[in-house]
């Protein structure tokens, strides 16, 4: 006899019991304001009503979280949910080469767990190995691992040498990458690495114009595709309703991407005032990473040289890069690049935006309206609203007055089910 299997959702609250959670405020992430005796009604999935001293429906379950705020589910634009950096970046090379794909896998579904219940209810995953972020995607939406609702770009797109390849393993001891791992010389190569992306399952497109910081044989803010090249790569990913995103340190290559019409910068570190200038009026949205560059700042003698240079000069720019973006009206979303710092800590960029130029609600907006209107989910989260997915979070006291109130929530609830807290129910 076989055994039906069981998943996650099996532990839901029926849709026939309504679930009140109740708290002294509640924050509206269209106004940026708080509500006062704020309340949520979740039926199922869903969110059935949000307000102030609202009735409550019978046979309900309530749960009173008293001095607390009530929010969205935290959005992190930029992750890499599969992996995670160790205190040693050569051993970290090394088990990446010997773990077979299902290990990394099991790996990621732990990561998975730590930033769901640290509040991250949606993320964008911007680059994987052997589809393991694919994989834990279509995991956690058939409810069989708990974690956030996962967009996927798997391999990003880039040229030979650059961000986008492998680090300088001697050729004969590796296969040569190509367009199928996102990696690409030419327009037509480049579109074929995002037809590849696309065959197997991405949701978004990540590609690199410029060099990065971890990786061992590129400047970090040199141009590594064409114009030509980027214009496939965009227009092609637009072509299949796909978003694009651009990993761009510099200001040059970033100048070409926003007008290959990219839909966001990732990291931006050393962009200009007038590529700021015209990131606002077309609409792209910078999602800076503030917390990876401050994490690799502060573990600089655990690269090897050549990146702890490339660090050192990436974040001596990125914060005053912020505070100008702030300052001149740049749509931001919040995102962490977590994996590079480890997983679960994604709230410390609350922080890190407030102390370079956001006032705390527009923090709050990046990381959940923002972040929802970049992925293109803005339909079903990132505001608490009737009929959306009752994705919420709740923190002690006021974050309008304590910006790391986020960083330990009190509640996680990601479509009516609760992954964290929940005491105080009656």
């Amino acid at each position: 006899m076989l055994l039906a299997q069981a998943s996650l959702a099996d532990s839901a609250p029926a849709a026939g019991r309504p679930i009140v959670l109740k708290a002294a405020h509640l924050f509206d992430s269209v106004s940026g304001k708080l509500l006062d005796h704020g309340m949520v009604v979740v039926s199922g999935t869903r969110i059935e009503a949000v307000g102030s001293d609202l009735k409550i429906p019978a046979n309900a379950q309530v749960i009173d979280l008293g001095e607390a705020t009530l929010m969205p589910g935290f959005i992190d634009a930029h992750v890499h949910l599969s992996a995670e950096s160790g205190p040693n970046w050569y051993l970290d090379f090394y088990e990446g080469i010997l773990r077979f794909p299902a290990e990394q896998a099991l790996y990621g579904a732990h990561y998975a767990k730590a930033t769901l219940e640290a509040g991250i209810t949606s993320v964008r995953d911007l680059g994987s190995n052997d589809y393991t972020a694919l994989g834990m995607r279509n995991a956690i939406t058939a409810g069989m691992i708990p974690g956030p609702r996962m967009l996927v770009s798997n391999y990003a797109v880039g040229s030979t040498g650059g961000h986008a390849d492998q680090d300088p393993v001697p050729p004969q001891r590796i296969a040569v990458a190509g367009p199928i791992l996102g990696v690409c010389n030419g327009a037509d190569e480049c579109r074929a690495a995002v037809r590849y992306q696309v065959k197997y399952g991405a949701d978004v497109i990540k590609f690199m114009p410029s060099g990065g910081v971890l990786s061992l044989s590129d400047p970090v803010d040199n141009a590594q595709l064409t114009q030509d090249e980027m214009n496939a790569i965009v227009t092609e990913a637009h072509a299949w309703n796909r978003k694009v995103a651009a990993h761009c340190h510099g200001d040059r290559p970033a100048k070409m991407a926003i007008a290959a019409g990219v839909d966001s910068i990732e990291h931006g570190s050393f962009l200009q005032d007038d590529t700021l200038q015209e990131m606002k009026k077309k609409h792209v949205y910078l999602v800076a990473t503030l917390f990876a560059g401050a994490w690799t700042g502060e573990h600089l003698d655990t690269y090897p040289p050549v990146i702890a240079a490339k660090a050192r000069a990436a974040s001596a720019q990125s914060q005053q890069m912020f505070q100008h973006a702030v300052k001149i009206g740049v749509p931001i979303a919040m995102g962490t690049d977590a994996g590079v710092e480890p997983h679960g800590l994604n709230a410390r960029e609350f922080g890190l935006m407030v102390k370079n130029g956001m006032a705390p609600a527009q923090a709050l907006i990046a990381g959940t309206a923002n972040g929802a209107d970049l992925l293109g989910i803005a339909d079903k989260t990132g505001t608490l609203v009737p009929g959306k997915y009752a994705d919420i979070v709740a923190v002690a006291g006021n974050p309008l007055a304590d910006i790391h109130a986020t960083e330990h929530p009190l509640l996680v609830m990601k479509e009516g089910t609760i992954y964290l807290g929940g005491s105080g129910a009656r």
